[in-house]
């Protein structure tokens, strides 16, 4: 799929090709990000499916978006929630967009007994795209954040088991493992043959509720105030994330604004950390994470 030429000031939605005949699924749409991202590629002719734990928000999100879009109940925290959305799910899907997440919460565990953040942000998705591999088409989107340079992945305790609990910690190891599983996704991918691509990307510093929910009030109050003072709308945080969906972009791409450290800007291909980059890491992730979820990519 060809882009057409974008504007001396960087690609925007405008820039964006049509997306006709396409039908995507967005977790997470009713709010931020996720909102922005589905809005724009209904505007553009997709057809989308916003995934959310709350269909009444997801409703009320749908009723302010142009164009084909449904709602559909999804709870990443609860593996059960999953598999049920894919049992009701019917037809092929272009775009998987894996979005939804939460940040620096007090430590929780999901209704699988995982630590709230990589039960949430990572394993949820990891099922949800293995179970939905039949049916996807085109390509894979997962967000992950400019926070994962700061993340490490406890191979041996994954979920928080044993130690001090540490939010920001665990959201970063979330974050490393978006991005771990994109690289190990794309390499099975490649390996079985198949055209379907997994990218990754990233919003920088875009102000949505997600960084308002900590369970902290002082890391909310403060956070509130940046958000208004120094973040990007999430209009504009959502671009990356579009571009990974949608530009002509390799497998195993990651998306992020062109600014100063990353922080806002034009959509464009950046790097990652290093332990991003360990495929041998990403390799055994992937294997603890199916047997964590029981589910794995069609053998």
């Amino acid at each position: 799929m060809k882009l057409r030429p974008s504007r001396k000031d960087g690609w925007t939605v405008a820039d964006m090709p049509r997306q006709d005949g396409r039908r995507c699924v967005v977790t997470g749409a009713n709010s931020g990000i996720g909102f922005e991202v589905a809005k724009a590629l209904a505007g553009a002719g997709a057809e989308v499916v916003l995934a959310v734990r709350d269909v009444d928000k997801g409703a009320t999100a749908a009723a302010q978006m142009p164009g084909s879009t449904s709602v559909e109940a999804l709870d990443l925290a609860s593996l059960a929630s999953v598999r049920a959305f894919v049992d009701r799910f019917e037809g092929d899907i272009d775009v998987l967009v894996n979005n939804a997440g939460i940040m620096a919460v007090a430590e929780g565990r999901t209704e699988d007994g995982f630590e709230l953040q990589i039960g949430t942000n990572h394993l949820g998705h990891f099922a949800l795209t293995c179970l939905l591999a039949p049916r996807l088409r085109e390509r894979v989107v997962t967000v992950s954040s400019n926070l994962h340079r700061q993340g490490v992945v406890r191979l041996e305790d994954l979920n928080w088991e044993e130690g001090r609990y540490q939010p920001w910690a665990a959201y970063g190891q979330a974050k490393l493992a978006n991005l771990l599983f994109t690289t190990e996704l794309q390499r099975r991918l490649d390996e079985s043959g198949s055209r379907v691509r997994a990218t990754a990307a990233h919003p920088g510093y875009s102000g949505t509720s997600l960084q308002t929910r900590t369970g902290n009030p002082v890391v909310n109050a403060v956070s509130a105030l940046a958000n208004q003072v120094v973040a990007t709308r999430p209009a504009q945080g959502a671009l990356p994330v579009l571009y990974a969906a949608t530009a002509d972009v390799p497998g195993g791409s990651y998306v992020g604004p062109d600014g100063p450290g990353e922080m806002r800007g034009s959509p464009h291909l950046v790097d990652r950390s290093a332990a991003a980059k360990d495929t041998e890491v990403a390799r055994r992730l992937w294997q603890l994470s199916a047997r964590l979820t029981g589910t794995d990519l069609p053998g």
